[in-house]
């Protein structure tokens, strides 16, 4: 248990980095949502506001973990060999991706959201039968439904749980993600414009956009070298003994 905690923890740093410095991101998809949840509490429940917002979030991120337990679960089988090698190379590719996206310099992933939003369509119908929230319950499935809107950068996070191919550590790389998110969301609930103002600046956009592509780039770094130092010790190990024989 040691063993995987200390090989999972630098992926979990990078999870929640990623998370927190797709802030600008979560703000723009996920903080008009809350602002608009947030209106729409009715009077009678305005006491009640800061825990209906950490409600939505508790169910955001667990349905975040869920989806990570799920592909884990899908990925176990896949994560020896070169199946597993090719989901690390993918994560490393989507975390690039991610960035590009994130400072403007590249939309390709807007296909994803596109490919999500076929889900998301019999969803959202589930989400409109919990409105207005007055109470914690319905906040917390509201926040559950609303964990699965289509987001490129939750697929990207998604990709990068998938490359864990372990159940639980998939599910906590997807928790450790959306705790990274949950300082910008919670702040559009509380602080809308000042954060959203904040996050909104294209150099501060641009700084987190490069970071979330060094740590693509780490990762493909990351895959080559343990693929080669697996090779390189399987060769060792399976060098035949040669010794001379005089006759």
């Amino acid at each position: 248990m040691i063993d995987l905690l200390h090989t999972l923890a630098p992926v979990l740093v990078a999870a929640f980095a990623l998370g927190l410095f797709s802030s600008a991101h979560c703000v723009g998809m996920c903080g008009g949502i809350m602002g608009a949840l947030t209106v729409a509490i009715p009077e009678s429940a305005r006491g009640r506001r800061g825990r209906l917002i950490l409600s939505y979030n508790l169910g955001r991120l667990l349905s975040y973990s869920l989806m990570g337990l799920l592909v884990g679960l899908l990925a176990a089988p896949l994560g020896e060999g070169v199946t597993g090698t090719g989901l690390r190379v993918l994560a490393g590719l989507l975390l690039i991706a991610m960035g590009l996206y994130l400072g403007n310099w590249w939309r390709g992933l807007t296909w994803l959201e596109r490919g999500g939003s076929h889900l998301w369509r019999y969803i959202q119908p589930l989400s409109k039968s919990l409105m207005p929230v007055k109470r914690a319950p319905q906040a917390l499935l509201l926040g559950g439904l609303w964990g699965w809107l289509p987001c490129g950068l939750v697929y990207t996070a998604l990709a990068y749980a998938l490359a864990q191919a372990h159940p639980l550590s998939s599910a906590a790389v997807m928790l450790a993600f959306g705790l990274g998110t949950l300082p910008a969301v919670l702040a559009t609930g509380f602080a809308a414009h000042t954060f959203t103002d904040l996050l909104r600046r294209p150099r501060l956009r641009w700084s987190f956009a490069v970071l979330i592509i060094l740590f693509g780039v780490w990762t493909l770094v990351w895959t080559g070298y343990h693929t080669l130092h697996h090779h390189a010790d399987g060769a060792h190990f399976s060098a035949p003994e040669t010794s001379p024989h005089r006759h």
